[in-house]
């Protein structure tokens, strides 16, 4: 294993050196919508706006993309994208992980988004590396998912899988194709992922994919071209089509907001301001694993009340966090709103879903369980 699988973080800027990458144009950033609550859950850099060196890397791209939403003060998750021939170059994986944490990425906050499978590997090798990045906590995401062996898929089970934007576009009329949708929206209910649908261009394209059960999107339709991270988005949905009974508490995780156990209280005071639609800041010790859950309200109310900077700002955040709530990624959502209600004065506080070794994969806001939960009843009593 090489040494990016080992490392775990270090100080900011110990790997930023300037001489990484070479000054690039603007980059470009999609936002990826949730689609049962129409807010921004993370955030795409395909591609560098302007002319691109035929020499510069997939890597070097990713690391522009991070150093651009570090300037922007954005916690939002960022989803950046690799060729799968990437993922067998050691030097430039150490380079990316060393960058990222330098600039405060922790590996939570991080969709890998793999791309040209398998890049001539064998499956299993290509599978293994993809595995390496998942044990340090990055969540992993694969494009062009219906292009790709269902049990190569079902092995790696991303967080992620991406929908080539021709089937998004054509599945809203061809009903082979929206079956197969269906079949990766079902693939990835049961592994813990989530499609994303992107180039999403009208409202009967979006409507036929929330009906089949797509939860993440992007395009034209949801954000401007110009979109840029931190600026929120308006995107009006109406009730699903249809929904399963029984579904998983994964089926409505999202990309959780992650820092370090220590971090300050005006670091996530930061958080909390540059990204309005963020409900809560999971506080992880090296390994990925909650040690706290800051909640959006109860922290600022203490934040910013009287003296509250004063007294709190430059000490760890976690002197105003409570325990986290974690569910296990295999539970059921019904379970899941059970458990939120054990504690009567924490009721609506995020759920933190954790995989079988404990390590935070995202968050479930009780409020979108109970939403789905309750339409679900009353579909079932109709």
């Amino acid at each position: 294993m090489t040494d990016y699988a080992a490392y775990t973080g270090g100080p900011e800027n110990t790997f930023a050196r300037h001489g990484d990458v070479a000054p690039s144009p603007q980059i470009a950033f999609q936002p990826i919508i949730d689609l049962d609550t129409g807010t921004v859950v993370a955030m795409s850099a395909p591609a560098p706006m302007g002319h691109i060196s035929e020499l510069e890397s997939d890597v070097d791209r990713a690391i522009l993309a991070a150093r651009a939403t570090s300037r922007r003060e954005t916690l939002l998750p960022l989803h950046v994208f690799l060729h799968a021939r990437t993922l067998g170059d050691d030097r430039s994986m150490d380079r990316l992980h060393h960058t990222l944490a330098g600039l405060g990425r922790r590996p939570g906050g991080v969709i890998v988004s793999v791309n040209g499978l398998f890049g001539g590997m064998p499956p299993a090798e290509a599978a293994a590396r993809l595995g390496r990045l998942r044990a340090i906590g990055y969540l992993i995401g694969i494009e062009r998912v219906e292009d790709l062996p269902s049990r190569f898929v079902a092995e790696v089970a991303p967080s992620v899988l991406t929908l080539d934007p021709e089937l998004s576009r054509r599945a809203s009329a061809d009903s082979r194709r929206a079956a197969l949708v269906d079949g990766l929206v079902s693939m990835g209910r049961r592994t813990g992922g989530h499609v994303l649908a992107p180039g999403i261009v009208n409202e009967d394209q979006l409507t036929k994919l929330r009906g089949l059960g797509v939860r993440l999107a992007q395009g034209p339709l949801l954000a401007p071209p110009d979109w840029r991270p931190g600026v929120p988005v308006s995107v009006h949905l109406g009730p699903r089509e249809a929904d399963r009974l029984g579904p998983r508490v994964t089926e409505f995780m999202l990309p959780a907001t992650v820092m370090p156990e220590d971090a300050t209280a005006e670091s996530v005071f930061a958080a909390f301001n540059a990204e309005p639609n963020t409900t809560s800041v999971v506080l992880v010790d090296p390994g990925q694993r909650p040690r706290y859950t800051v909640d959006r309200t109860r922290f600022l109310l203490k934040f910013a009340g009287a003296y509250g900077h004063a007294l709190h700002a430059h000490k760890p955040a976690n002197r105003l966090a409570d325990a986290p709530r974690p569910v296990p990624r295999t539970v059921p959502a019904i379970a899941a709103l059970r458990a939120a209600g054990d504690d009567a004065e924490r009721v609506y506080d995020d759920l933190v879903v954790v995989d079988e070794v404990g390590r935070c994969m995202g968050v479930a806001r009780v409020g979108d369980l109970i939403r789905s939960l309750s339409e679900l009843e009353r579909r079932s009593a109709s």
